[in-house]
């Protein structure tokens, strides 16, 4: 049992402190000592997060440290206190030294003469770049890595260690679709091509991976995005089939009918299911819980006091599509997602084996305020409520994408103030992806006003 669990009663308030300073308190006999109280914690105590997509900033960051300290310090004086900086992109490739995978050589991104190809000249690490500079101003830097991503197809061309290794083609993820079950890199289309999440050589792969990111002097956190499944239809291989037929018990006759029908989508199921669906969802929960799991134990191995957590989307009513629980083991899914959630897919929650949860609450500009999934203060209330106090949970908005890209600028600057107060009200913190539409639009003043209101307004 972690500490953590052991005395649950303080955990909100004990996170909050050893996220914050991100450090533990030891007494002279090297025993490791916490002071806490019933207390909300303060919204001036509260992390503010922002996030640093690798490909949308690559134009400004991959060989300027300057460019670097111009936007941290950006951050900084809008008030943020924690940065999140992507340094294993959707390719698979990373920005961070390890001899698991090749180093990022190019990056695609949007430039005013359109998607264009970014490459990196620079010797200079990324990540430490990112680490001397934000300990610098200040700022707490963890680093984010999109997890189950092997590669990227794009106009510009695949990318990542799915396209370079032809032997690495078992590791790809085999998607159910209306025409069978194929490869991901056979359906072609763009976008990032997932691993199988299944396959214990990726695993492993991925492991090493995180356990080497630990190894970061000073880093403060470490971020798993897209620690997940593709999407519903995945994966159906004969390797997940077996594997499948394991955690059963004997085998499947009518695979993959007797599991999910081809076309199935969260949230508008059928009103009969397949006969093994809902322990279809347990094991994929189950996957995805015990790889977290792993790599909690490895970075915490080499390093005990770096922050561990994920980014996960806060729509938990349809999260099982990509074969995830986030949720607290004590949360009892099925008592309110009996349709799909057995008895059983509660134990898969892993949110008691994380330190720190940011949750997107990706809700649209005009969705700012409520208590249901698809506002930001009710995708915020809701984690709050499911995740129970195992973790701090950060959540906040995507301020660039769907209706945020099409509303009017009066309307988006306005919700980027208020979504500051719907979110560190509702949860632990404030998180907001991504820097780059703050810089496009320099819209760093309407966050700092809401921040600003955040800490002035509090009783």
């Amino acid at each position: 049992m972690r500490f953590k669990q052991a005395f649950k009663p303080f955990v909100l308030t004990l996170c909050l402190m050893s996220f914050f300073s991100l450090s533990s308190c030891k007494d002279d006999d090297n025993e490791v000592t916490w002071e806490w109280d019933d207390e909300e914690v303060a919204n001036i105590d509260k992390p503010k997060v922002i996030w640093v997509d690798a490909a949308a900033n690559f134009p400004d960051f991959a060989n300027s440290k300057e460019n670097i300290l111009r936007d941290l310090k950006l951050a900084k004086e809008a008030g943020f206190t924690h940065v999140v900086v992507d340094v294993r992109p959707t390719t698979g490739d990373v920005l961070f030294k390890t001899d698991v995978v090749d180093q990022v050589k190019w990056l695609g991104a949007w430039l005013p003469e359109g998607y264009s190809k970014i490459e990196r000249t620079a010797t200079w690490d990324y990540l430490d770049a990112f680490i001397e500079t934000g300990h610098s101003l200040g700022l707490k830097i963890f680093a984010g890595i999109n997890t189950f991503s092997g590669g990227n197809a794009t106009s510009l061309g695949g990318e990542g260690l799915l396209f370079r290794d032809a032997t690495k083609k078992s590791w790809a993820t085999e998607l159910l679709t209306e025409s069978g079950i194929i490869n991901t890199l056979d359906k072609g289309g763009s976008g990032s091509k997932f691993f199988n999440p299944v396959n214990e050589e990726v695993q492993n792969f991925l492991l090493q991976l995180v356990e080497d990111l630990a190894a970061y002097e000073n880093l403060d956190g470490i971020i798993l995005d897209r620690g997940r499944f593709d999407e519903f239809g995945s994966d159906f291989s004969d390797y997940t089939k077996a594997k499948f037929e394991q955690f059963l018990g004997h085998q499947v006759a009518n695979f993959p009918n007797d599991v999910m029908v081809p076309g199935t989508k969260p949230g508008n199921l059928p009103s009969t299911l397949p006969v093994y669906f809902k322990q279809w969802l347990e094991f994929r929960a189950k996957v995805i819980h015990d790889f977290m799991e792993s790599a909690r134990n490895r970075v915490k191995g080499v390093n005990p006091d770096i922050q561990f957590g994920v980014y996960v989307g806060g729509w938990y009513s349809v999260y099982y599509g990509v074969g995830v629980n986030w949720a607290s083991p004590d949360y009892n899914t099925s008592a309110y997602y009996s349709q799909w959630a057995s008895k059983n897919y509660q134990t898969y929650g892993y949110a008691d084996h994380m330190d720190v949860m940011l949750i997107g609450a990706y809700a649209a500009p005009t969705k700012v305020y409520g208590s249901n999934e698809w506002t930001i203060q009710g995708f915020c209330q809701q984690a709050k409520d499911k995740i129970r106090k195992d973790a701090v949970v950060i959540g906040g908005p995507d301020i660039g994408n769907g209706a945020w890209a099409t509303e009017s600028d009066a309307t988006i600057n306005s919700a980027i103030t208020q979504s500051v107060d719907a979110a560190i009200n509702a949860c632990d913190g404030y998180f907001l992806f991504d820097m780059i539409h703050l810089k496009l639009k320099n819209q760093w003043p309407y966050v700092k006003e809401g921040i600003d209101e955040a800490i002035s307004t509090e009783k």
